[in-house]
């Protein structure tokens, strides 16, 4: 089901046209009127609930797919307008909402929605998406996954739930065992910040031993000098050289696996 929202002219396209991307997240105005541009979609889930997304489609089609997910502010504007971008790029860039249309401003908020969310809805959600996009009139059946912290995580969840043919995770918790891993079918991309004090050395290690027992080798691990959310421009803890490296990199590892 779509509900198109008004299409952006004059001086709004005007303004957007030619900024790299970390401009238009940095500036609300800017990514409101990206985000603006997106349609409203919605599917109904194997356990009976519907939930919705905003889809960015570029001009020419058919195109691969990739789902986009959140960080725990949930669906915003900045996510979309990320979106946007995607499908600038040449793909269906599905902006997934894993709590309900809730979006929190503050990190008290933030953490209340993400205590809310119901691992096996979220699980149901993407599933449904992936889907969704597969079986899309536009798709030519590729997926993508690329998440940040909160949907960094989801993004690894969603690629051993259902097939997927790319996994982009930035910054999110990797705590899966072995067992999980090797349900996994599609090559995986990590970005982490070697500050992150929560997603750190740790933890990756961990993961990497998981993998290794899963015998997981299409596996890609990067470190940045970058503490977590370091791609995030809205946030203080953002490193612009250090996001474009990672932003380049996902580009072209999605670019192999999925045009």
């Amino acid at each position: 089901m779509y509900a198109r929202r008004e299409i952006l002219k004059g001086a709004t396209t005007a303004s957007l046209a030619g900024l790299p991307l970390a401009a238009i997240l940095a500036d609300p105005g800017l990514a409101r009127a990206a985000a603006a541009g997106l349609d409203e979609v919605s599917v109904s889930t194997s356990d009976g609930r519907t939930v919705k997304a905003a889809l960015a489609v570029p001009g020419q089609t058919p195109a691969p797919t990739v789902i986009l997910i959140h960080e725990w502010w949930g669906l915003n504007d900045h996510i979309k307008a990320v979106a946007a971008d995607y499908a600038k790029q040449g793909y269906i860039a599905l902006a997934v909402d894993l709590m309900d249309g809730n979006v929190a401003t503050d990190p008290q908020g933030a953490r209340a929605q993400v205590q809310a969310v119901k691992a096996n809805e979220a699980t149901a959600t993407l599933v449904a998406w992936a889907d969704w996009l597969r079986s899309h009139e536009l798709s030519t059946g590729k997926i993508g996954t690329v998440g940040w912290c909160f949907g960094g995580a989801w993004s690894l969840n969603a690629s051993i739930a259902t097939p997927v043919d790319a996994t982009v995770i930035y910054y999110g918790s990797v705590k899966r065992s072995a067992d999980d891993l090797m349900k996994v079918k599609s090559p995986i991309m990590g970005h982490f910040g070697t500050l992150d004090k929560f997603i750190n050395k740790e933890m990756v290690s961990g993961f990497e031993s998981e993998l290794e027992k899963a015998g997981k080798t299409d596996v890609q691990i990067y470190w940045y000098e970058a503490d977590h959310a370091f791609a995030n421009p809205t946030g203080s803890r953002f490193d612009a050289d250090e996001a474009k490296l990672a932003w380049d990199r996902t580009t072209d590892f999605l670019g192999e696996n999925l045009m």
